[in-house]
């Protein structure tokens, strides 16, 4: 794992002045931050993986495939294994596929991560939805936690707009304006926001 982002000490004073509610939650959480395995294939497997199902679950299933992959996850190990082993594991066949593809991009090369750095959000969402089962979320979640982007505001995630609903008094679903509201004043730090709000809920953070 690794130290806090170089920009992390910055965005809190910055979130603090903008929002007494993330002021609270930055006072209340000081033990952790967030996190980066600088891994991405690692980390695409492993949102492949929980995609639809619980946490608990899907902790089961990708123990079960770190398994059979001999605890070494990358693209030479996964593309040599077969659809019967992965489906031992507990994967659908629509995450096999999509795993064993994206191992082969990898190793073919028509899929670079290292292209990832130069480009902005949202052409590197673009770049990562080119990848089976990679969505938008599954996307933002990789530039949030791998790439460790700064400016981060997954608006489809269930746990940021629970927690937005919280902490800020609203319905759930929270109003989209009210959302929309929040980013624009929590930019360009809402990576930072969002793992605060995700703290408020749920105090194991999330790591991908």
């Amino acid at each position: 794992m690794s130290k806090a982002p170089p920009y992390w000490i910055t965005a809190k004073n910055y979130l603090s002045k903008k929002d007494d509610i993330l002021k609270s939650l930055i006072k209340k959480y000081k033990d952790n931050h967030l996190r980066t395995r600088k891994d991405v294939f690692y980390s695409l497997c492993k949102s492949i993986v929980g995609q639809q199902i619980s946490v608990a679950a899907a902790d089961s299933v990708f123990k079960k495939f770190e398994n059979a992959c001999g605890k070494k996850i990358n693209p030479k190990v996964v593309s040599k294994l077969k659809a019967s082993q992965l489906k031992k594991c507990g994967l659908s066949r629509q995450k096999i596929r999509g795993i064993l593809e994206m191992s082969q991009r990898f190793k073919d090369k028509t899929f670079n991560p290292r292209l990832i750095s130069k480009m902005s959000d949202e052409e590197a969402i673009e770049y990562l939805s080119t990848l089976r089962q990679i969505g938008k979320w599954s996307a933002e979640m990789i530039l949030l936690f791998t790439y460790n982007r700064s400016n981060i505001w997954p608006v489809q995630d269930i746990g940021l707009l629970r927690a937005i609903s919280n902490n800020y008094k609203k319905k759930y679903l929270p109003p989209e304006t009210f959302v929309k509201k929040l980013q624009k004043r929590f930019s360009p730090y809402c990576s930072v926001a969002t793992w605060y709000l995700w703290r408020s809920i749920d105090d194991d953070t999330i790591q991908y």
